[in-house]
């Protein structure tokens, strides 16, 4: 059955907005993570964590976690793309450039979204999504532009660019190959994959990791990523979705680059830029324009 808007109820539109403080909280608290916990093993604490906990609600749901054979593949591509490459790329951005900076690019999402189901999917390109893929192509210019002058333009950008290209691929690999399965399942096996990909990596290039004290800011801040921004958001988002339209849920994403600068700011002592600010208002104004549905687009 179709949700429309005026049928969702205040709380769980609430819960909309409750996803988006907790997502853009998150920037902060990897940041202040990786500073004592390398980025391989912090991806493999957190996804494994949060793997094994979403699968236990799966089940206790009622849901199954199996798929059948010729699921595996596209959904570990999707879960390679959407959550391996998408939070890995994301620890080193953060390692290695501002975290306001880094939330912003990665935050071109659903322009590269649109431009890859173009390519891969044959969706057409319309005039708004034109104009979307557009002002978010000159938020990046607002954003690279002072630092291509200065000469401060670092690796961090880049890793966030790819972080948000591994999603937007991951989300064409998604719905190109959709799974027949509880959305919770596919979800599970996802950050399973993800976590299966960053235990190889820490395994190969950080080696087994060697317990130390860490300082209490430091756990609090892997706490909230893996209960608060994983499993927590997680349950939340499916919790939600089926009283809300998605295209909804979705505007609501919109907040999370902006709290996520804001965190940063108040939490880091981060100072963005007057161009940040202008890259932020045009990205936003990218994806408003894509996510926002069309007058002519057919209802769901």
């Amino acid at each position: 059955m179709k949700v429309s808007a005026t049928s969702a109820r205040p709380l769980h539109l609430a819960g909309v907005l409750i996803l988006a403080v907790f997502w853009g909280l998150n920037w902060p608290a990897v940041k202040i993570a990786l500073n004592e916990i390398s980025p391989w093993t912090f991806r493999a604490i957190g996804l494994t964590l949060a793997g094994i906990a979403l699968a236990m609600a799966a089940l206790i749901r009622g849901d199954k976690l199996s798929v059948s054979r010729r699921e595996v593949a596209p959904l570990i591509l999707a879960g390679l793309l959407t959550i391996a490459g998408f939070n890995l790329f994301l620890a080193f951005a953060q390692l290695l450039a501002p975290t306001s900076r880094a939330v912003i690019v990665t935050f071109t999402m659903p322009v590269w979204a649109v431009i890859f189901a173009r390519i891969f999917l044959a969706e057409p390109l319309n005039w708004q999504r034109m104009v979307g893929v557009g002002l978010g192509l000159a938020g990046l210019a607002a954003l690279a532009s002072p630092l291509v002058a200065s000469g401060g333009l670092n690796v961090g950008l880049l890793y966030a660019l790819c972080g948000g290209v591994s999603w937007a691929l991951g989300s064409v690999v998604t719905k190109k190959w959709p799974i027949d399965a509880a959305p919770l399942t596919v979800a599970s096996w996802q950050l399973l994959t993800g976590a299966a990909c960053a235990i190889g990596g820490m395994l190969l290039f950080e080696g087994i990791p060697v317990y130390h004290a860490l300082a209490e800011s430091t756990v609090l801040a892997l706490l909230y990523h893996v209960v608060v921004a994983l499993v927590m958001a997680y349950l939340l988002w499916f919790a939600i979705l089926p009283h809300v339209p998605l295209g909804v849920a979705s505007l609501g994403t919109l907040l999370v680059p902006a709290i996520g600068v804001g965190s940063a700011t108040m939490l880091l002592g981060e100072r963005p830029t007057a161009m940040d600010y202008v890259g932020l208002c045009l990205i936003t104004l990218a994806a408003l324009s894509i996510l926002l549905p069309s007058k002519r687009a057919r209802p769901a």
